[in-house]
């Protein structure tokens, strides 16, 4: 392949690159012009000076095998025949021994740790297409005792779509909230993500029966790893700084309902979000952000044009927020 793209004008490092073989390799290949069989399989190695001859092997096997050592991890094993005077290998070796016959495997009634990836990404490209989701604590009078805060956001708009205050966490009230928002935004039966974190409620069989139901694809973020659902956490904070929250808790659920229901319409139709341009969540989420930046920018540029000596350099970037993305991948290097 990389004979042929160079034949057709290519140069040989690009070549190279697109293959994944360096150019050190494919010279190594490559003898009076012909491709040469790949030796390495074939070359004769020599045997390590520090390899475990097959008598140190087998009594390795052996101690690991005895009754008072089988139901032991090789981290007890060793240490114990320290104290015996005993030493045959590092943990390690013994790991790497009892793996190569098959005699390494977990026991016990605890779950095996799992490699925990990072969470799809979605793009929102308009509203209702991405949700994220989650419960906060709000304090009442009583020391120990909490309301419960639902609260469904848009994330491409910011919009806070749905929100409810419980005396208790339960998926069932999530599941009829959840269904309640999708009415109130016209949005049945369309594709939509929800995102949150791993919680019971969240994660509750009535929960998932809904969002099967209503064709809602779960996305859900790595245990105690805030940033895989950036968006409800700064909103949470954004509720329990603001002036009026209630430091010495709610006295009561019908309080609590009264403060969530100001905030809310506070938040949607009169707060400024930095995150979109200082336009309100609902004026993105109707399509009024483009109108309403293109003014700020006619004002900035009349203003410029009267004290030009005033700006060093352009306006204010005006230009609408595009797509928002949720869990992006992080850009990858360049490698020099």
């Amino acid at each position: 392949m990389i004979q042929e793209a160079m034949q057709d004008g290519c140069r040989l490092r690009p070549a190279c690159v697109e293959c994944g073989v360096s150019e050190r390799t494919y010279r190594r290949w490559i003898q009076h012009g012909r491709v040469v069989e790949d030796k390495r399989p074939f070359v004769k190695r020599p045997v390590p000076s520090n390899k475990f001859t097959d008598e140190e092997r087998e009594a390795i096997l052996t101690a690991c095998n005895q009754p008072e050592y089988a139901s032991l991890p090789p981290s007890q094993i060793v240490p114990r025949l320290l104290d015996k005077g005993i030493y045959f290998g590092s943990e390690s070796s013994f790991y790497r021994i009892l793996r190569q016959h098959k005699q390494l495997n977990r026991r016990g009634r605890s779950r095996a740790p799992e490699q925990r990836h990072k969470p799809a990404s979605f793009q929102a490209n308009g509203p209702n297409e991405v949700w994220s989701w989650d419960i906060t604590y709000m304090p009442t009078k009583v020391k120990g005792q909490f309301y419960y805060l639902y609260l469904f956001e848009d994330i491409y708009s910011r919009k806070l779509v749905g929100y409810e205050v419980y005396e208790d966490e339960c998926g069932e009230k999530a599941a009829h909230l959840l269904h309640r928002c999708l009415f109130r935004e016209s949005c049945v039966q369309r594709p939509l993500v929800l995102h949150s974190d791993n919680g019971a409620p969240m994660k509750s069989l009535t929960m998932k029966a809904k969002m099967e139901d209503l064709k809602i694809t779960p996305s859900y973020n790595r245990p105690r790893v805030s940033n895989d659902n950036p968006y409800s956490e700064a909103t949470f904070r954004t509720l329990k700084y603001r002036p009026e929250w209630p430091v010495s808790g709610f006295a009561s659920l019908e309080e609590a309902r009264e403060w969530v229901e100001r905030f809310v319409c506070w938040y949607n139709n009169e707060h400024r979000h930095s995150g979109i341009k200082f336009i309100t969540p609902s004026q993105r989420h109707n399509g009024e952000d483009v109108e309403i930046l293109k003014n700020r920018k006619a004002v900035l540029n009349e203003a410029r044009s009267k004290h030009p000596n005033r700006w060093s350099g352009q306006v204010r970037d005006c230009t609408p927020e595009g797509s928002v993305m949720l869990n992006p991948d992080r850009p990858k290097k360049e490698v020099a």
